[in-house]
């Protein structure tokens, strides 16, 4: 089993820069991707980013965050950070990480590919 917990959300203007982490512990064969997803009420839930757990480390992005967000890894404290910069209004939501497969050695932004859930931490983007 694995848990995930994420951490660094909170308000922040529109143009500011957030920080989000993901704290992976646990053992299991079953997940190869870590991946961000966001939930705004009233939606359902969008893939953000992902990266690969291989030595490859793909990683993938939504096309509204292109640019504005980096995903990366530090295997040794098993985190995964998100860096979100240029944060817009509609870029506020409920941001879970999870852990799952990834598809021909490259991470998906599918929901069912992922296993294991974080609670999720509220990022909210507002003058």
């Amino acid at each position: 089993q694995l848990q995930l917990v994420e951490s660094g959300g909170g308000l922040v203007q529109p143009g500011g820069s957030l920080r989000l982490s993901c704290a992976v512990s646990g053992f299991t064969l079953d997940y190869d991707a870590i991946g961000w997803f966001r939930q705004a009420p009233g939606k359902e839930r969008e893939g953000v980013s992902c990266i690969s757990s291989s030595g490859g480390s793909s990683t993938g992005y939504a096309d509204s965050v292109k640019g504005r967000f980096t995903i990366s890894r530090d295997n040794a404290k098993n985190t995964v950070t998100l860096q979100m910069n240029s944060l817009k209004p509609e870029d506020t939501a409920v941001y879970y990480c999870a852990a799952g497969r990834s598809l021909f050695g490259r991470c998906v932004l599918v929901p069912r590919m992922y296993a294991y859930w974080g609670q999720g931490t509220q990022v909210t983007v507002s003058s």
